[in-house]
């Protein structure tokens, strides 16, 4: 397992440790794969995921644009994520029903000293887009948290910083 992949992971189990609202809305998230920059994950949907027609809700997709444009973060080695200060998603078709597995990719569009930029894209169990949203985050006041690393180019390898179990 690369550096990268093994951070994003402790990351988000850190999110569920907290026992907020991650760990309420989608305890069975799975973070498929993770580079600098890049993050794939996905999530079987469950009965409390729906609206009230049988698909999955809108305010999943959006919550999920937060929490995953937040591990996006995390793969360009931050432990500490930052807060939203802009959030977006753009429904395109249904993003599916209970027993479909909705997949999640997304990237690191721009990381300053104090905003980051994150795209995430939504892909129904047919492969199709089913909504896209943008994430701005303030990272200002946690960037030098003592679990920060950095990675190798490629995530394989921490090269700065220590890895964390």
């Amino acid at each position: 397992m690369s550096a990268c992949l093994k951070f994003t992971r402790r990351v988000w189990q850190s999110f569920m440790e907290n026992r907020g609202h991650d760990h309420q809305c989608f305890p069975n998230l799975k973070i498929l794969s993770a580079k600098p920059g890049e993050l794939k994950a996905s999530l079987k949907i469950e009965p409390y995921n729906l609206n009230r027609v049988g698909t999955v809700h809108g305010g999943l997709i959006m919550s999920l644009t937060d929490t995953i444009g937040s591990l996006a973060v995390a793969t360009k080695g931050q432990y500490m994520t930052g807060v939203s200060v802009d959030i977006g998603t753009s429904f395109v078709k249904p993003a599916g029903r209970v027993g479909d597995e909705l997949t999640v990719q997304a990237v690191v569009t721009g990381l300053g000293k104090s905003l980051a930029y994150t795209r995430v894209d939504f892909f129904n169990a047919q492969g199709q887009l089913a909504a896209y949203g943008h994430h701005t985050k303030y990272v200002g006041k946690s960037v030098g948290h003592k679990n920060d690393v950095k990675f190798s180019e490629d995530g394989e390898h921490v090269v700065e910083g220590k890895e964390i179990d």
